[in-house]
């Protein structure tokens, strides 16, 4: 059985101490600013509660903190950590990412259910494109997957590139349109037009790969 985590949240839609991750994200996700922490323990979560943020968020460098990171060693030693770590992954996501032989070159993409792994969408190869154009086109397909479903998921993508681009409604590449590249060309067109037509709620996250490792979508091509 999974140990039980108190979720503080000090800066969200509805501040306060909860007792699972799923109540704990329908506080923070889209909230600009969102500030929070899991704790092993309701009383070191009602002890952080009430001392406010700044003892625990970003700043790792005082008392607090510490004496907070001095209470969980032991368990951070063993599983704590990884623990947390997967705590903070919303796992009720869509992840996507592409798959590359040269950049330029060849281009795959697909989208997975986080949780699962599951393919809902796969498309390539695609010749003669570029890495960050094919994370653009995942993240406008799974865009457009949930839309045309009435999926309810969120978007987990590793390229913060492909993210900006995605927000701007509009790639920035110096990958030229000739010939060689015009399917490649005709789908980013495509995707692009969309994004241009259509709005959206779907957050998009990064997936933090420092910390959780490769995203669910990774292709193994390292």
């Amino acid at each position: 059985m999974a140990k039980q985590k108190y979720y503080v949240v000090w800066v969200g839609a509805q501040p306060g101490i909860y007792t699972n991750w799923n109540e704990c994200q329908q506080q923070v996700n889209g909230f600009e600013g969102a500030k929070y922490k899991a704790f092993e323990t309701r009383d070191a979560a009602e002890q952080a509660y009430a001392q406010g943020w700044k003892s625990y968020w970003g700043n790792k460098g005082n008392s607090a903190a510490a004496r907070s990171n001095k209470m969980t060693a032991k368990s951070a030693k063993l599983t704590g950590a990884a623990a947390h770590e997967q705590a903070e992954i919303d796992y009720h996501t869509i992840s996507v990412d592409v798959g590359t032989a040269g950049n330029p070159g060849p281009i795959e993409y697909k989208g997975v259910d986080t949780a699962t792994g599951e393919v809902l969408f796969s498309v390539g190869p695609i010749p003669n494109g570029t890495n960050n154009l094919g994370e653009y086109l995942a993240i406008v397909h799974a865009l457009a997957y949930i839309a045309k479903t009435g999926d309810t998921r969120n978007i987990y993508s590793d390229s913060m590139t492909a993210m900006k681009w995605v927000k701007q409604k509009s790639p920035n590449t110096n990958l030229p349109r000739n010939e060689a590249t015009k399917e490649m060309w005709s789908l980013v067109d495509r995707a692009t037009e969309w994004l241009n037509s259509n709005t959206y709620t779907t957050k998009i996250m990064k997936w933090q790969t420092d910390r959780w490792g490769e995203i669910k979508a990774d292709y193994g091509r390292k």
